[in-house]
């Protein structure tokens, strides 16, 4: 193992991991496993690219409040980030975000506001800006931010061209939250590996991209309103109720080859399938990605390569309906195992629901 003079040097370097068990047998299908990263989520590169870029710029004092609206992984990277580099940290969130999201950025010393679900991405934006202004916080801008995009380029793109130099990579599919990994990301492989197609994944129920319809911002580049194409879905951190200027810009420099909609229940089978039968946890968005490659599996050419990102941990789901279905009690089969020997055999037993 590598000696690091802070945790701040373990972000990026994650694996790429060949899925066999549930890939189809004419492709070679790899996931880019982004919870490999310290905090659990590709959104650690984001958090220390930006916080940097701004320690570089002047733009960030030393000992200036830091704010982010987020759906959770952003400010847990940055909560990690402050935490080591001496930040204070203010998080504005939706309140439909995972609970145990919210406890991980308290635990790593952040303070979460809240905001009501119905209000949407939009509306914990618009508490963000108003916070940051209103006290004179560094506001990171997840949404706007290049250095966002840069840091995909420095890192993220240059680990897939090295991992997969002399080899096929014909598809590279992913998801988008902010737009940093698609836009930093297909950049580079338009450049280095220009045959590489570049697959974006959208909710089925928020299919933004694919409905052609403009998004209306600020001349800051953050939202407007609301886009009309969003209704809820459950891929917590993927497509906001509105287009982010990082991925309308890589719309705009057609950056991308393909666009998929992918329903809920694919997403949420997908990740459970990764997890039961490769030992692969991850969380929802990275089934909906996974199902995904799946989706350009049943086309694509005997012997292609398949690249898959998955952006974060299976444990940000614990409260969420991925493991709706997963019992914290004995099963009955798992009482039935527990009754095949004589030892506390009369010990009585929770009755499964």
């Amino acid at each position: 193992m590598a000696k690091f003079d802070s945790i701040l040097g373990t972000v990026g370097g994650t694996p790429l991991v060949r899925i066999n068990n549930v890939a189809p047998k004419h492709v070679t299908l790899y996931a880019k496993v982004e919870a490999f990263n310290p905090l659990g989520s590709v959104k650690d590169r984001l958090a220390l690219g930006v916080i940097e870029a701004a320690e570089r710029s002047g733009e960030l004092k030393p000992g200036q409040t830091v704010i982010e609206a987020t759906s959770g992984n952003t400010g847990i990277g940055l909560a990690m980030v402050c935490a080591q580099k001496g930040y204070p940290l203010v998080v504005v969130m939706a309140d439909s975000f995972s609970v145990e999201r919210r406890k991980l950025m308290r635990f790593l010393g952040a303070k979460v506001v809240l905001t009501p679900a119905a209000l949407r991405a939009t509306g914990m934006i618009n508490k963000c800006l108003e916070l940051a202004k209103t006290h004179g916080w560094f506001l990171t801008r997840q949404f706007e931010n290049e250095a966002n995009a840069d840091m995909h380029s420095r890192t993220t793109a240059p680990e897939l061209l090295a991992d997969l130099a002399g080899e096929r990579f014909d598809y590279w599919v992913t998801g988008y939250g902010t737009g940093g990994t698609l836009k930093g990301v297909a950049r580079v492989l338009r450049r280095e590996r220009p045959d590489t197609k570049i697959v974006v994944c959208e909710p089925a129920d928020a299919p933004l991209i694919q409905s052609g319809e403009a998004q209306q911002r600020q001349p800051d580049g953050t939202p407007a309103a609301g886009h009309p194409a969003w209704k809820p879905h459950p891929m917590q951190g993927w497509t906001p109720d509105f287009i982010p200027k990082l991925t309308g810009e890589a719309v705009d420099s057609h950056l991308i080859d393909r666009l998929i909609s992918i329903p809920g229940p694919e997403a949420l089978k997908a990740s459970r399938d990764l997890a039961a039968k490769e030992g692969v946890f991850v969380g929802i968005t990275a089934g909906a990605t996974f199902a995904g490659a799946l989706k350009v599996a049943e086309t694509a050419e005997p012997g292609s390569t398949i690249v898959c990102m998955m952006p974060d941990t299976g444990e940000r789901y614990l409260s969420t309906p991925l493991f709706a279905d997963t019992p914290a009690e004995m099963t009955a089969e798992e009482i039935a195992i527990f009754r095949s020997t004589p030892l506390y055999a009369d010990v009585e037993l929770p009755q499964p629901a």
